[in-house]
């Protein structure tokens, strides 16, 4: 039930916008850029079923406005919905967040409009925290360059029964240091313990009696002391290019660093020089600062550094989970209930 009888500008400051109203199945809903969530093999059906949906793979955004034109509730992963593209949707009562982070939406331009807007925390928290181990272990075990040098005929020419090409290095009794202990970092500390680790973890919330197995320490301690560093904080102000030259000098030379934050934690330029440098051993990446990355990123050519094209978050069961609670918060809100809101 959505409350659209009386038009957004003229809603009296407190006004709900879920509550009695038109039926669930009457509302107009736009989807922007659907594709990375569903590429085809998932169903928008659950959506469907509250109106009439409109689902695009992409939207530029000088068409945002022209797709969204009398939508009731959007969809959006990366497309920016901001103050002018509020002012221009008159109908515009929701914005659903296909992500965890919320920085697609203008949030003050949000409340200031009386839009609600939700989001989807959580649903790739074991996706991500596998994937932080992927590219570990290719950094210490390098089982895709094997596989790729026993098909050149490496192992074929080799006098030995054995064959490795590079140093093959045992996780146990190594520690692992976690950036930031949200689900995704507690995830990952699990694993890392599994695999017989040292877990230290920087946070600005530490919780010594719920993990009375996890050292909290200072960055710098963690720097100095990790041999495989696991950024899984958000971005602001405060972390934007928390790993940059200085920090990196203090890690030590065969230290590992793992991205599956945000591109913009690291600055790549000098990180690209560390690795040239061998001011540490290597990297793994599912994340940096553009996204697709320009040609001359220098992170494409840095030695020993791994990049996966963001996908820790996408495997199938994730994507599912992503489009069951986009049903579930656009449900709640509206039956007139308050469900992952972040305005």
């Amino acid at each position: 039930r959505l409350l659209l009888t009386v038009p957004r500008a003229d809603r009296p400051a407190g006004c709900s916008t879920g509550g009695a109203g038109r039926g669930l199945n009457t509302v107009k809903i736009v989807v922007l850029d659907g594709y990375a969530t569903n590429p085809g093999d998932l169903s928008w059906d659950g959506l469907a079923g509250f109106g009439k949906l409109a689902v695009y793979d992409r939207t530029p955004a000088e068409l945002t406005v022209e797709r969204a034109a009398g939508a009731e509730a959007l969809i959006t992963n990366k497309v920016f919905i901001g103050a002018a593209e509020m002012a221009a949707l008159p109908d515009l009562a929701y914005i659903g967040i296909q992500a965890t982070g919320v920085n697609v939406v203008d949030l003050d331009a949000a409340r200031l409009h009386r839009i609600a807007v939700a989001n989807v925390p959580a649903y790739s928290t074991a996706s991500v925290a596998q994937h932080v181990f992927a590219l570990l272990l290719e950094l210490v075990r390098g089982v895709g360059r094997h596989n790729e040098r026993v098909r050149q005929g490496a192992w074929t020419n080799c006098p030995d029964f054995a064959f490795q090409d590079t140093p093959q290095i045992e996780l146990a009794d190594k520690v692992f240091g976690i950036v930031g202990f949200g689900d995704i970092g507690q995830a990952t500390a699990k694993i890392a313990a599994a695999f017989g680790m040292r877990v230290l973890v920087h946070t600005r919330s530490p919780d010594p009696q719920a993990f009375p197995e996890i050292d909290y320490v200072g960055l710098d301690q963690l720097l100095t002391e990790a041999d495989v560093i696991s950024l899984s904080c958000p971005l602001t102000s405060e972390t934007e290019r928390l790993i940059n030259a200085e920090r990196l000098a203090r890690m030590k030379a065969s230290a590992y660093l793992i991205n599956t934050g945000r591109g913009l934690l690291v600055d790549e330029a000098e990180l690209a020089e560390a690795l040239r440098n061998g001011e540490i051993a290597g990297a793994g990446l599912d994340v940096l600062s553009r996204e697709p990355p320009p040609s001359d990123n220098p992170l494409l050519d840095a030695p020993n550094c791994f990049i996966t094209p963001h996908l820790a978050w996408a495997t199938r069961a994730a994507r599912q989970r992503l489009i069951d609670e986009l049903v579930a918060n656009l449900k709640a809100f509206l039956a007139g209930e308050s469900r992952n809101r972040v305005d």
